[in-house]
C-alpha cells in the first residue's frame, strides 16, 4: 500500500491532537484513502512531557531542522505558530520537496504571498484549512463547493474568545473587564489578550478568506481593525432593546464602480439583527456566512479552536494531499481557490468610503440644548436618525445618549463625530458601532 510519511513540528495542544489522530486513526484513514498515512517524526522543545500517547516507532527530536530536511519525510505539518521560525521552516520544507500543512493563520496572512508561488513552482501543496475557523471547513467550501459562484460577501465570527466575552456580557449583564478576567481564568483568553480582543486574530483570518473569495492577493495590513475592549454592558443592553446583538465580525465584500474593482475588508464590533442566524452563535463557537451569486446564502458553524476540532482540520488537509500522492496533486484545487497566475492585485476600499448604518453612544452633560446641538451637526452632514434613546443620569451627572442612524459613509460620519466631540457638553469617549442588516 502506498505510504505518505509525515513529520510534525510542534507537540503543543494542536500538535498532540494531530499526533493522536495519526496514531490512533491510522486504520480508518487507510480505509478511506487506500493509502497509509504514517507519523515518522515529531519535533518539540519539551520532549519529556507526558502527552498520553504511545510514540513508539516515531522519531522524536528537539531540532525542527531534522524534520524539514529529512529524506524519509514527504509532508511537514507546521504547528509552531507565529511568524518566525515557522516561515523559515516552511520555506526549507518546500525547497526540500515536501508538501506542507499548517494551522498558522498569522503565517499565511503575512507570508502567504511568498509561500504559495514557491509551492506552485515546485508542484507542491500547502494545506491550511485549520488556520481559519478551526474545525469548520469554510475554506474548503470556498475553494471547492462554491467554485462556480462569484462571491458577493463574507461575514464571519472568527474568534471564539471575543464571542465568549460578548455572550457572557449579555447573559450576565457584566462589564468587559470582569468577563475578560473570567475568560482568562477559564483558559479562553491569554494573559495578554490583545491579539484576540483587539481584532488582530480575526483580521488575519479575514484577509485569507477575502483573498480566497475574490481571487486577490492577501492584504492583512490593509484590513480595518477594531476590537471589543470599549464595549460596555450598557451598549449590550441598549442595542438589544433596539433589536440587535453585538458580535465581532470580519466583513469582506467586492465593489465595482467606474471600471474599478475594490475589496472592502473590515473587522469591528457589529450590530446584527437578533433574528439573524449569526446572532444565535454564542459562547466560543465560530460561524462564517458566505454568499454567492448562484447559491445565495450559506452558513458554516462549529468550534473555531481547541485541540480536537483544529487537529481534525489539519489531518483532513493531510488526507487531501495523500489522495494524490505520489503521482501528483493536479486533482486538488489551488490552495487559494484560483490558479496562482490568475490571482490579482485588487485595491482595498478606503474605510472612509464604506457605507453603513451606525449606533452612536455619547456621554453628555445634563443640560438643555445638548441633544439639539448634536442632531443639528448630524443634519449638517445629511445624517438622519432612525432612533434616539436617552438613559438615566449617571452619578457623574452625565447622561448616556444612544442614537441609531440611517446609511451614510464612514468619512461623513467621522467628520460629524469630530464636531460633536468638540462640544463642551460632550465627553470625548464617543463609541461608534456599525450595523449590518444583510447578514442571514
Amino acid at each position: 500500500m502506498t505510504e505518505i510519511r509525515v513529520g510534525l513540528l510542534g507537540l503543543g495542544t494542536i500538535g498532540t491532537g494531530v499526533a493522536r489522530i495519526l496514531i490512533e486513526q491510522q486504520d480508518l484513514m487507510s480505509r478511506r484513502l487506500g493509502k497509509t498515512v504514517r507519523l515518522v517524526a515529531a519535533a518539540d522543545r519539551e520532549l519529556e512531557r507526558d502527552r498520553g500517547l504511545d510514540f513508539s516507532g516515531v522519531r522524536l527530536t528537539d531540532d525542527a531542522q531534522d524534520i524539514v530536511t529529512a529524506d524519509d519525510i514527504d509532508l511537514v505539518v507546521e504547528l509552531i505558530g507565529g511568524y518566525e521560525p515557522a516561515r523559515s521552516f516552511v520555506v526549507q520544507a518546500l525547497e526540500h520537496g515536501k508538501h506542507v500543512v499548517t494551522a498558522n493563520k498569522a503565517l499565511i496572512a503575512k507570508h502567504g504571498e511568498e509561500l504559495f508561488p514557491l509551492a506552485a513552482s515546485k508542484g507542491l501543496q500547502i494545506g491550511f484549512e485549520a488556520a481559519v475557523g478551526g474545525g469548520i471547513p469554510c475554506m474548503k467550501a470556498l475553494r471547492e463547493g462554491l467554485a462556480a459562484n462569484a462571491i458577493e460577501s463574507v461575514y464571519g465570527i472568527l474568534n471564539g474568545t471575543c464571542n465568549f466575552i460578548l455572550t457572557k456580557m449579555e447573559n450576565a449583564g457584566a462589564d468587559y473587564a470582569d468577563v475578560l478576567k473570567e475568560a482568562q481564568q477559564l483558559g479562553y483568553a491569554e494573559a495578554d489578550p490583545t491579539f484576540d480582543v483587539e481584532g488582530i486574530d480575526t483580521a488575519h483570518k479575514l484577509s485569507i478568506l477575502a483573498a480566497m473569495a475574490f481571487g486577490s492577493k492577501i492584504k492583512f495590513d490593509e484590513v480595518y481593525t477594531e476590537g471589543i475592549s470599549r464595549i460596555t454592558a450598557t451598549d449590550i443592553a441598549s442595542t438589544h432593546e433596539m433589536g440587535y446583538r453585538i458580535k465581532l465580525l470580519g466583513i469582506a465584500k467586492p465593489h465595482f464602480a467606474d471600471d474599478q474593482e475594490q475589496i472592502e475588508m473590515r473587522v469591528h464590533p457589529t450590530l446584527v439583527p437578533l433574528t439573524s442566524q449569526i446572532a444565535q452563535v454564542s459562547d466560543s463557537y465560530n460561524a462564517v456566512q458566505i454568499s454567492g451569486d448562484f447559491v445565495e446564502h450559506t452558513m458554516y458553524f462549529g468550534r473555531g479552536a481547541g485541540e480536537r476540532p483544529t487537529a481534525s482540520a489539519v489531518v483532513a488537509d493531510i488526507m487531501d494531499i495523500t489522495s494524490g500522492f505520489p503521482d501528483g496533486i493536479a486533482h486538488l484545487a489551488p490552495p487559494m481557490g484560483f490558479v496562482e497566475s490568475s490571482r490579482r492585485e485588487i485595491a482595498t476600499m478606503p474605510m472612509a468610503d464604506t457605507v453603513c448604518e451606525y449606533y452612536i453612544r455619547l456621554m453628555v452633560k445634563d443640560q438643555p440644548g445638548v441633544i439639539a446641538a448634536v442632531t443639528s451637526i448630524l443634519a449638517d452632514h445629511r445624517i438622519s436618525l432612525e432612533a434616539l434613546v436617552q438613559k438615566e443620569r449617571h452619578v457623574s451627572n452625565h447622561v448616556p445618549i444612544m442614537m441609531m442612524t440611517h446609511e451614510t459613509t464612514e468619512g461623513n460620519l467621522q467628520a460629524a463625530i469630530s464636531r460633536i466631540t468638540s462640544l463642551d457638553a460632550v465627553e470625548e469617549d464617543v463609541l461608534i458601532l456599525r450595523k449590518e442588516s444583510a447578514v442571514a
